[in-house]
Order: C-alpha cells, then sequence, then structure tokens
C-alpha cells in the first residue's frame, strides 16, 4: 500500500479538470455533461481485504490499468465470483467547485459502493440501471474514486439463485455474471435548480396528438427561485418546433412536479414501418430567462391496444414476430460498445424483427433509443428468473424488484418502442408466494405508468390444471414460455395445449416470449440446427392458426455464455441456441428464420423468349393473411430487381414504389436476349426504413450436356442435379 499523489496514475486521469473547464466554459448559465469513461486502474479482491487495508483512500499495488466500461469476467478473470475494485483521479477547478456536481453510473453488476476521497457516498444494488450521488460536499482540487463490485448471487439478489430448480442442485440463473463498471459512468454540473426527469404521455384523437409533461424538479437552494419551463415538441424530420409550452413558476427548496400540456396537430403516428420519433425537449430558464438546465427524450404518437384478444397497433389488428437477444459478445462482455450493439440488432432487424421481449434485465439506452428509431415493440423486464414461491413472497425480495422496476419505468418511461413492462420469467406464480408476488408487482406498476400493460414470462401455463392457480389470469397479457419439441414434450403435443390453454384463458391475448431450442437436444451443433429449423417450420405455421396469438418471439439470436443447459460435461461455456453463434457467423437456420418471418410473399419465374432465353420476369407480391403470422400492413415499401450475368456484371435493373401491398399485385420486366451462358435475378422487398423485407433469387443456366455443364455449375457454386 502507498499513499495517493497525482503521479499514482496515469497521467490522462488526470486531464478531467482541464477537459471539464475547456468544455463548460459558461457553466454559470447551464449544466453539463462530463465523461469518465477511459483509463481506470482495476485489482481483484479475492480475500475482501480491500476496505480494511483502506483501498477507497489509497491505490494499492498490483492494479491494472482497464477501460470503462469494462467486466472482469473475460480472460484471466473469466469464471472470478467476487469482489473488485476500480479506482481514478480526476481534478476540478475552483470554479466548478462552485457548482452542484453529481456522479452518474449507466450500471454496474451488482452491488457497489463507491467513495470519494476516502469519503463513502452510496452504493447501489442491481446490474442494469442508471444511480448517481450528489458529490459536491466531497469535492477537492484533486479527486481520487474508488468503486468496490461484487458480482456474487444469492437467494435475495436479482438475478439470483434459482431455488425453482432447487431439485436440480444447479442453482444459478441461465446467462453469465459479468461483474464490473459495465455502462457509462459521467459527471453532471448543475445549478441549484435542476430537471430530474420528466414523463410524457401522448393521446391520440384522429390525427391530433395530445402531450402531457410531467417534469420533476430540485431546489436545493435553500430559499424559492422564480424559474420558467420551456416545452418543445421536435417533429421526427427536424425544422422548426411542432408545438411549444411554457408555464411561469416559484420552486420551493426541495423537489416538486409540475405539468405542462400541448397539442400537436397532424400528428405523424409511430409503428414499425414508419417509426416517426418526436424529441420533447425541457427547458429551464432563471429569472433573467438564461437557461439553467435542458433536458431531451424520445417519445411518439401511437395507441397499443388489446382487444377481443388481439393486439392493434393505431388501430389496426397486428401479428408480430422477433427474437431475444443478451447483451454479451465474447470481446466484450455486459460492457458492450455500441458498434456491437448496432451490428446485433441491424442483423435482427434484417431477419424481420418488430417484436421482442427483450431479455431478462433492463436496456442499454442505445438499444431503447435504437427500438424506438427503427420500429420494434418492447416488453422490458426485470431479471427474476426461476424464483421459487418463498422467494417471491420474500419482503426483501418484493423490495429490491420494486425498485428495480422503479428504476426501469422511470429511465424508460417515454420510449414509444415500450407497450409492455414484464416482472418476472419461469419463476413459482401457480403458488401462493408467486400469485402474491405478480398481484404486488402489478398493482405497483400500474400506479407508476398506468397507461401500459403489464404481464410476466410463463413457463407452466400449458399444464396448469386450474387457471385460477395462476397469475396468468391476473395479467393483462400473457407471456408463454414455449419448449415443444425441447424441454416440453413432443411438438405433437402443441395442437393440445392450444385447445387447453384456448379454453383456461378465453378472454386472454398470448405472446409466445420464448421457443426454439438448444443444442443439449442434439447430438452436436449441426444437429441441433436442423432441429431448430424443424420447430420454426412446424411451429411458425401452427400458431398462424391461432388467431389469439399475437406474437412469437424466438429464443435466441446468439449463443451465449452460461453455466446451464451446455454439451455434457461441460460447467460453463457457450449455450448453443442462436441462429448466428457467439461470433455472430451465421448457421442455415438464419435464412430460415428470415424466410419464414418475411411480411410478404413473392412468386416470381423468367419470361421466356422463342429460343428458350429469358427475356423478362413475372413477379406476384402479397401480404401476409390474419392466419398467418407475422402479420401486418404493408405501406410505403420499395420492390427492386437486379439482373446480373455469370461474371456477376449488372445487366439491368429497376424499382418501383409501392404504396400499399395487400392482395396479389404483379410486376413485370423485360430486356433483350442476353449471350450470356448463365443469369441471376434478384428481387428485393425494402421496408420504408431501409431494411429488406423480402428477397426471391432466380437462377438460369443454359442448357448444355457432358462434363462441361456440371463443372460450370461446380465452378459458380451452384448446386449439380443428382
Amino acid at each position: 500500500m502507498r499513499s495517493f499523489r497525482q503521479n499514482d496514475l496515469p497521467r490522462n486521469l488526470l486531464l478531467l479538470g482541464v477537459a471539464l473547464f475547456m468544455f463548460c466554459p459558461g457553466i454559470a448559465l447551464a449544466s453539463a455533461r462530463v465523461d469518465l469513461n477511459g483509463d481506470w486502474q482495476f485489482r481483484t479482491d479475492p480475500q475482501k481485504q480491500g476496505e480494511t487495508q483502506g483501498w477507497m483512500k489509497q491505490l494499492p499495488d498490483g492494479t491494472e490499468t482497464v477501460r470503462v466500461p469494462h467486466t472482469w469476467n473475460i480472460g484471466r478473470y473469466d469464471d472470478l465470483e467476487g469482489t473488485a475494485w476500480y479506482f481514478r483521479s480526476f481534478e476540478v477547478p475552483e470554479e466548478l467547485r462552485a457548482k452542484r456536481v453529481e456522479i452518474h453510473f449507466g450500471a454496474t453488476f451488482y452491488k457497489s459502493r463507491v467513495w470519494l476521497n476516502g469519503v463513502e457516498i452510496g452504493g447501489h444494488e442491481g446490474g442494469h440501471a442508471e444511480y448517481f450521488f450528489d458529490i459536491t460536499p466531497h469535492l477537492k482540487p484533486v479527486n481520487f474514486l474508488a468503486v468496490e463490485i461484487n458480482n456474487q448471487p444469492t437467494t435475495q439478489t436479482i438475478p439470483g439463485w434459482a431455488m425453482k430448480l432447487l431439485s436440480t442442485r444447479n442453482l444459478w440463473y441461465d446467462w453469465w455474471h459479468y461483474g464490473g463498471i459495465v455502462r457509462d459512468v459521467w459527471l453532471r454540473v448543475t445549478g441549484e435548480a435542476l430537471i430530474r426527469r420528466q414523463q410524457i404521455r401522448t393521446q391520440v384523437a384522429g390525427t391530433t396528438a395530445n402531450l402531457s409533461d410531467t417534469v420533476f424538479l430540485e431546489n436545493h437552494a435553500t430559499k424559492p427561485v422564480s424559474l420558467k419551463l420551456v416545452l418543445k415538441a421536435w417533429a421526427p424530420e427536424g425544422g422548426a418546433a411542432a408545438a411549444t409550452a411554457e408555464q411561469s413558476l416559484t420552486l420551493p427548496p426541495g423537489s416538486q412536479s409540475k405539468v405542462l400540456a400541448l397539442q400537436i396537430d397532424s400528428a405523424k403516428l409511430w409503428d414499425f414501418d414508419h417509426p416517426n420519433v418526436y424529441r420533447g425537449e425541457i427547458t429551464l430558464l432563471d429569472a433573467r430567462g438564461d437557461p439553467l438546465d435542458s433536458l431531451t427524450d424520445n417519445f411518439g404518437a401511437r395507441t397499443v391496444e388489446i382487444r377481443d384478444r388481439h393486439l392493434l397497433l393505431n388501430g389496426e389488428p397486428v401479428r408480430l414476430t422477433g427474437m431475444a437477444r443478451h447483451e454479451e459478445s465474447p470481446w466484450e462482455g455486459l460492457a458492450e460498445t455500441r458498434g456491437t450493439m448496432k451490428y446485433d440488432w441491424d442483423d435482427m432487424k434484417n431477419l424481420q424483427m418488430t417484436l421482442t421481449r427483450p431479455v431478462h434485465y433492463p436496456q442499454h439506452p442505445y438499444i431503447l433509443d435504437y427500438a424506438d428509431r427503427n420500429g420494434i415493440l418492447l416488453i422490458p423486464e426485470i431479471p427474476i428468473w426461476q424464483f421459487s414461491g418463498e422467494q417471491m413472497s420474500d419482503p426483501k425480495v418484493i423490495a429490491l424488484a420494486q425498485q428495480m422496476m422503479r428504476e426501469m419505468i422511470e429511465q424508460d418511461f417515454n420510449h414509444p418502442s415500450i407497450f409492455a413492462w414484464s416482472v418476472c420469467n419461469e419463476s413459482a406464480t401457480d403458488t401462493t408466494g408467486g400469485r402474491f408476488y405478480f398481484k404486488t408487482m402489478y398493482d405497483f406498476v400500474k400506479a407508476l405508468d398506468p397507461g401500459r400493460y403489464v404481464t410476466y414470462a410463463d413457463d407452466r401455463i400449458a399444464f396448469v390444471e386450474n387457471p385460477g392457480d395462476n397469475s396468468a389470469s391476473l395479467a393483462d397479457f400473457i407471456m408463454w414460455n414455449e419448449y415443444f419439441g425441447a424441454w416440453h414434450g413432443p411438438t405433437s403435443m402443441l395442437p393440445g395445449v392450444f385447445d387447453r390453454i384456448k379454453r383456461n384463458y378465453p378472454n386472454k391475448m398470448v405472446i409466445i416470449s420464448e421457443f426454439g431450442t438448444p443444442g443439449v437436444f442434439a447430438s452436436d451443433s449441426k444437429g441441433a440446427d436442423k432441429l431448430r429449423v424443424r420447430i420454426f417450420r412446424d411451429q411458425m405455421e401452427q400458431v398462424g392458426k391461432q388467431d389469439w396469438i399475437a406474437g412469437t418471439i424466438m429464443w435466441c439470436y446468439q449463443d451465449y455464455k452460461s453455466h446451464r443447459n451446455l454439451w455434457p460435461g461441460l460447467t460453463a461455456g457457450i449455450v448453443d441456441h442462436g441462429v448466428v453463434d457467439e461470433n455472430r457467423q451465421r448457421r442455415p437456420s438464419y435464412q430460415v428464420w428470415q424466410n419464414l418471418n418475411s411480411p410478404a410473399h413473392i412468386q416470381m419465374g423468367w419470361n421466356f423468349d422463342p429460343e428458350q432465353r429469358p427475356v423478362g420476369f413475372s413477379a406476384t407480391l402479397s401480404r401476409r393473411g390474419a392466419d398467418e403470422i407475422p402479420s401486418y400492413s404493408l405501406r410505403g415499401y420499395r420492390v427492386s430487381w437486379e439482373l446480373r450475368d455469370r461474371d456477376n456484371t449488372k445487366l439491368i435493373g429497376g424499382e418501383k414504389d409501392l404504396p400499399e401491398i395487400g392482395a396479389p399485385q404483379t410486376l413485370e420486366a423485360s430486356w433483350p436476349a442476353s449471350t450470356s451462358k448463365s443469369l441471376k435475378l434478384t428481387l428485393r422487398l425494402f421496408r420504408p426504413t431501409g431494411f429488406a423485407a423480402a428477397e426471391q433469387v432466380l437462377d438460369w443456366w443454359e442448357p448444355r450436356s457432358g462434363g462441361d455443364y456440371i463443372e460450370d455449375m461446380k465452378r459458380e457454386g451452384k448446386s449439380v442435379p443428382g
């Protein structure tokens, strides 16, 4: 151990004061955010000696430099369960020490304690939510920050030991325990009056959107201050504000909320093909009209209803599909960069995703913004997984679950992509304790957000004899984890199960929140993917015939790290469950899932001249019907086609806008006969958002005989007729 001095840490950790000063020249008039990501010092603490040895005051020996956001569970400390510490130094100039300064953590997994200059300023439990502390009283010219984090599960942590699975003696959860500072860290510098958050509610009436914005304000001064709030709703395409509202007020010391209302005429509705995202900007001004603070959030004008066991978006029945995805990769773990998130979510949009759960825990802010702007309906969830009835009736578990739900709802409230909240997954909701938990959480969530639906993911509804024993009868709609063809029995049981659920829950809409199969139900990965393909094809067809099933969510996009559901003999490794592996390499099931989830049918054929050479094509396009899944209106799509020769040279192409795709419509094109011995015609259907919705390919080869013909086909990678 050694005393802390400025030169104990790398020089780039000491430049924050300069960066802060340069970044905030007008800090006296406005708030600012200052990034604390980048180089930190890190050390594991297997003996839990850090506090007794004073690590919160002095940098210990043996630290290593890491980049925050960071998880320690990659490489050397892959399976480390326990305690580790993060340290960094930053300077704050005297000008800013007169302001109010908070430190914010986007997420730390799982339980944290935070010290500044040797003083413990607070802690947090939960691995997926933002939290902050006021550090104003503790600031010095040079500051030493220490963060202790523990990632050990217990019966009272969330996620925690899956006591519903006690008989299996595998008391874990089915994903990895990524300890660390896994999301951004920053300072927020403000005056004494500030905006904490806003809650934007929108009611759509015809072409008008009526907006009500509850603004949560704080005054940390000792006397009231005269202020003004200005609310602007910025239109999706930018430019001038779509509507503006103002309110003058006197804000006493403490916290207070104010409600501003405005009306947007000719509002552009939000849906998954036309994700019109408005921005609600609230600005706090002082008595002179100078800005003190501001906050901008996404919102959308849209209605989501459940009526007669059907899901309606903006008044239209929709049947949607998608997939879940764990926030992890072999190169970043849970501490994902935006590049990884964008790559995966772009890929899932190309897999036709319009709906997702999306996994068992609150999502990174980037993902919520992505779903808003790219048209994906979400059902976020807190990570209660395989909890027993005893756990679910434990007051400590309920209190922690309510804390997590409150954090998630308050942080994510304004996103138009969110239409429901989920309070648990695959837990003992058919017990007295489980029903108590769900009813308690249902009432709690409705008090926070009465405008959205509340549900949970249930893996037992296919087997419960008395539906009144199960919490599904209390939910706004049912999420069903359906693993026939794997955990729950053969696929042949599904018709009888459909009948039972219809009979037991005659008024409930259902979304299949998980289906698919893990690799352990086959002898190897290739066999598992073949089984996955059979389940996709068979069950998507069967589900399409059940109009009370409004959505299907496949589990899951990628393989992921776990201590469960592994190949025999493994106690840690990668779960084979995805249409791509952990390195995002596509399996054959990827293309099958993509085709099954296209919202349109395309049939295409060549037109030949008298010499049997292609001189054109005809294609028929139509939307999927209500007895299929997915199924929804297709407006503003575009179709394009191109013809290429054997050298992949483009010969001709074209495109056409399709205002609406409903009943079958025909697209035709023609061209002069080509001398090429092989041709490839590709037709693509694009969504208004630019993602491909369907693709069809036709290949033609000049008829030949003998070995040359076969060799040409092999050389071009074509399948040879048997």
